[in-house]
C-alpha cells in the first residue's frame, strides 16, 4: 500500500509503456497519441486510413516510438490482427484507449437501420472484443490501464443521434462491469467523457449559428474544448497516479453538466 510520503510526480510517467490508440492520427485520438508521448509512452496506433504522417511526426518529435496499422475495427478477425500486430512490434501492451467512433445525423423516425449497425459496430462491439482481447493480456501480466472515450451522451439523451447515445451509454456501461472483474487483477477501466470539442465530427454544429450559440451558452467555460483539453486527463487515467481509480466516467466538458 502507498504512503504519503512514496508519492512522486514520476507516477504520472510513462516510460516503458506500450499504448494501443485507436483512432489516433486525428482529433481527439491524435491528442491521446500526442499526450501519451510526451508522458514517455510508445505508442501503436490503430486507424482507418493510412493520413498519419503529422501524428508520426509529432510522437516521434517527444523522441517516442510510433508504429501504425490500418483495420476496420467494426471486424472481429481486424481486431485479433491488432492484437497480433502490436505484440509483434512491442511484445506487450500496458495501455489501451478505445478512441475510434463515428457519428451520423438523422431524425430518429427516419433512421435508417444500417446507420445504427455501422454506429454500434464501431462505437460499441470494438470498444468490448478489443477490450476483452487486450484484457486477457493485462490480466495474465498483472496490470494495465484501458480507457474508454464515452461523451455527454452518455449521459443525456441528444438529438437526431440515436445509436451514438445509445452506443456511449453502453460503453459506460462495460467500462463500469470491465472495472468489476479485472479491479482484482491491478488492470483498472475507466472513461474520459468528453464535453463539446472542435473536431471534424463537429463541424456541422459549429457551422450552424443557431446551434452553436445554443451550446456556447450552457458551457460555463464559455468555449468549444480544443483536443489538447484532453491530454492531461488520458495521461492520468493512464498512469500510476490513478490506480485506486476504477469504473469512473470522468467528464471533461468545461463545466457542462453542471449548468
Amino acid at each position: 500500500m502507498p504512503s504519503l510520503d512514496s508519492f512522486s510526480m514520476d507516477y504520472f510517467r510513462l516510460d516503458g509503456k506500450i499504448a494501443i490508440v485507436t483512432g489516433g492520427n486525428k482529433g481527439l485520438g491524435q491528442g491521446f497519441a500526442v499526450a501519451l508521448a510526451k508522458a514517455g509512452a510508445d505508442l501503436f496506433i490503430v486507424t482507418h486510413g493510412t493520413d498519419w504522417e503529422e501524428t508520426k511526426n509529432l510522437i516521434e518529435k517527444e523522441g517516442r516510438k510510433a508504429a501504425f496499422f490500418q483495420a476496420d475495427l467494426a471486424n472481429r478477425e481486424s481486431i485479433m490482427e491488432v492484437v497480433k500486430a502490436c505484440l509483434d512490434t512491442y511484445g506487450k501492451i500496458d495501455i489501451l484507449v478505445n478512441n475510434a467512433g463515428t457519428i451520423r445525423r438523422a431524425p430518429l423516425l427516419e433512421y435508417k437501420q444500417e446507420d445504427w449497425d455501422a454506429v454500434m459496430d464501431l462505437n460499441l462491439n470494438s470498444v468490448y472484443f478489443l477490450s476483452q482481447e487486450v484484457g486477457k493480456m493485462m490480466v495474465e501480466q498483472g496490470y494495465g490501464k484501458i480507457i474508454n472515450i464515452a461523451s455527454m451522451l452518455s449521459f443525456q439523451g441528444g438529438k437526431f443521434v440515436p445509436p451514438y447515445t445509445a452506443s456511449k451509454h453502453a460503453v459506460a456501461g462495460i467500462t463500469k462491469a470491465f472495472a468489476n472483474e479485472l479491479a482484482p487483477y491491478n488492470v483498472q477501466i475507466n472513461a474520459i467523457a468528453p464535453g463539446y470539442v472542435a473536431t471534424a465530427n463537429t463541424v456541422p454544429i459549429r457551422a450552424d449559428e443557431k446551434r452553436n450559440a445554443e451550446i456556447l451558452s450552457r458551457i460555463p467555460a464559455a468555449r468549444w474544448a480544443d483536443p489538447a483539453d484532453l491530454m492531461g486527463a488520458v495521461v492520468f487515467l493512464a498512469s500510476k497516479a490513478s490506480d485506486y481509480m476504477n469504473g469512473h466516467i470522468l467528464a471533461v466538458d468545461g463545466g457542462w453538466l453542471v449548468r
